[in-house]
């Protein structure tokens, strides 16, 4: 658009066009500050992520969080959750994909959910191409994350200047072992220092929807915190290849059990009480009720089936 055909636009119209484009240029540069803010390493110290299934029951965070502090107490410790499902690999691997990338480079998560704690598989520091680190067993609770971001190098701890010096519990190792690592890590000491490299770290085997003209074979995975929300393994994606709109009802298979569910875009799109099926902020299938619980209305435990037949 050239200046003369501008002026021959109403004020009115030209002020609409203006505010359009500055929000287009604000969003623009909002996404980009956002990409270049997760890329670069945290101003000052790097922030300590905690994760685990001890619960809060009793004195196993606490302790592990001496622990960290004692050897950087100047780190921020943030946790993000210690109601893993216990011995939950998948759940916690879930977690943590969800949840770093919204953490700047240079971020620590240590990550204890170790159901093999004491046996033959290693405790180990990965490096991901963003530039984070990961304290954790080689469980596979790296799976996701390597599959998304890329791996740097992974190192097993084996230095004793990282552990914990007279400690040497065969059943606390978060405690002995991933709590001081994960200080070492956070106060800026050299990672290659930790132990040799590992090749190859253990996978995950993570379980698949299956797409085709007859519908989707997919699994509930996990319940979203307090509200009794399904979440599963189904993308937007894999969904919209079924063919439903918004309002649109939907026969879902829920192991044994089977309902049929209006396809809507939130929750206040239903009465209260009344169940939905949505896009969650993962991107993911959910199936919910309007100030509700599903999963307690409906008797439903994670994992289990879930099948979507095609309109």
């Amino acid at each position: 658009m050239n200046i003369q055909s501008c002026r021959q636009i109403p004020m009115a119209a030209r002020r609409v066009l203006l505010a359009a484009l500055l929000v287009t240029v604000a969003a623009g540069t909002g996404r980009a500050a956002w990409a270049q803010a997760v890329a670069q390493p945290s101003a000052g110290r790097p922030l300590i992520v905690f994760l685990s299934d001890f619960g809060t029951l009793d004195d196993a965070v606490a302790i592990c969080k001496g622990v960290m502090k004692t050897i950087a107490p100047q780190n921020e410790i943030i946790d993000l959750t210690h109601q893993v499902t216990p011995f939950s690999i998948s759940e916690g691997a879930r977690m943590l994909l969800r949840t770093s990338q919204y953490y700047p480079a240079g971020t620590v998560f240590v990550t204890v959910i170790d159901p093999g704690v004491g046996t033959s598989r290693k405790a180990v520091v990965v490096k991901t191409r963003r530039g984070q680190y990961f304290v954790l067993p080689d469980n596979g609770l790296i799976t996701p994350i390597a599959d998304r971001d890329g791996l740097e190098g992974m190192r097993e701890i084996t230095n004793p200047a990282w552990v914990l010096a007279g400690r040497g519990s065969s059943t606390f190792h978060g405690r002995d072992i991933f709590s001081p690592a994960a200080a070492h890590l956070a106060r800026g000491e050299d990672w290659t220092q930790v132990g040799p490299l590992v090749a190859t770290p253990v996978r995950l085997e993570v379980a698949r929807a299956a797409v085709d003209a007859h519908g989707i074979e997919g699994m509930v995975v996990a319940l979203d915190g307090p509200y009794g929300n399904l979440v599963t393994n189904v993308s937007a994606g894999d969904f919209r290849k079924l063919g439903y709109s918004l309002g649109d009802r939907i026969s879902v298979g829920l192991g044994e059990t089977r309902v049929t569910v209006p396809y809507a875009r939130t929750f206040g799109a239903v009465r209260q009480g009344e169940p939905l099926l949505y896009i969650d902020s993962r991107g993911l299938v959910s199936l919910g009720i309007n100030q509700g619980n599903f999963a307690q209305t409906y008797h439903i435990t994670p994992p289990t089936t879930l099948s979507l037949t095609a309109k």
